[in-house]
């Protein structure tokens, strides 16, 4: 198996058009919107219509989120031609296995209304079920249902699993991570093996808005926290997923790409590390 290339440094010249090339050749927006509590029906749904109609097209969904449908009715009514929209969807933990897992696709692809997923991920790594689970993925990326297949909460513990069970390295690995839980060791991990890092909750989900230092970096780019929360991110070459359902905010964190922080403000807000989850904790995980 050939060694994998470290994960380029992004190029944002080109705000939400802006790409990375994961590690199979598929290209992947780095920026995007997730429905993680994103009511089903009208908000999810106007949500993903909205953000694609102004740029975006990366949405990030989940079989637990029980949106999917609304999801894929707001990728159709947006009128764009599915290759420009890069869809996201993740098995959940109580389908997980062989069996049951391609079984699962086969639900979420049908919500969703598409052929083809860019990305599946196995959302947990569920003991004692997660390698057949992966196994099933291998499958669905050999007969082209999925672009590419990676897993979500899963430490670098995990990924050494994942290594020694299979020459399929994971495209993406998406986590928690913010400047509050600035997962260095899981980072440097990723970007050495060609797995791309994906943001969750990168806004903390607004609990760490006021901090005197994040506030103060806003204020001198003449931005909002949120914005600087994602651009931190982003300069560290992590996929961001923020979630909102407000046109206004939606339209908000997109400014995210247009405000390049400094060396020393990169560097300051590095220091804000604490460990602070606002989920839950995989390192727990079998």
């Amino acid at each position: 198996m050939p060694t994998p290339t470290p994960s380029p440094v992004f190029d944002l010249s080109i705000g939400l058009r802006s790409t990375v090339r994961l590690n199979n050749g598929v290209m992947m927006p780095v920026f995007g919107l997730g429905v993680w509590q994103s009511a089903s029906g009208g908000p999810a749904r106007d949500a993903v219509r909205h953000a694609l109609s102004n740029g975006y097209r990366l949405i990030d969904t989940a079989a637990a989120y029980e949106n999917e449908a609304d999801v894929g009715e707001g990728i159709r009514l947006c009128g764009l031609p599915r290759d420009e929209v890069f869809v996201t969807t993740k098995l959940w933990n109580e389908d997980q296995g062989y069996d049951s897992a391609l079984k699962a696709f086969e639900e979420s692809r049908r919500a969703l209304g598409v052929t083809t997923v860019d990305l599946y991920l196995l959302h947990w790594p569920v003991e004692g079920k997660w390698p057949e689970s992966w196994r099933a993925l291998t499958r669905l990326l050999s007969q082209g249902d999925c672009r590419a297949i990676g897993v979500s909460n899963f430490t670098v513990r995990h990924l050494e699993a994942l290594r020694e069970l299979s020459d399929i390295v994971p495209a993406v690995n998406q986590v928690e991570f913010s400047p509050f839980l600035f997962q260095q060791d899981l980072l440097g991990y990723c970007h050495a093996r060609g797995i791309q890092l994906e943001a969750y909750a990168p806004l903390t989900r607004g609990r760490r808005m006021q901090d005197p230092t994040i506030v103060r970096v806003a204020r001198a780019h003449r931005a909002t926290p949120a914005q600087v929360l994602l651009r931190w991110g982003l300069q560290h070459n992590v996929v961001e997923i923020p979630k909102s359902v407000q046109p206004s905010r939606i339209d908000e964190n997109a400014g995210a790409l247009s405000i390049p922080l400094r060396v020393e403000e990169l560097a300051e807000l590095d220091k804000l590390d604490e460990g602070f989850r606002t989920c839950w904790d995989p390192s727990r995980s079998a």
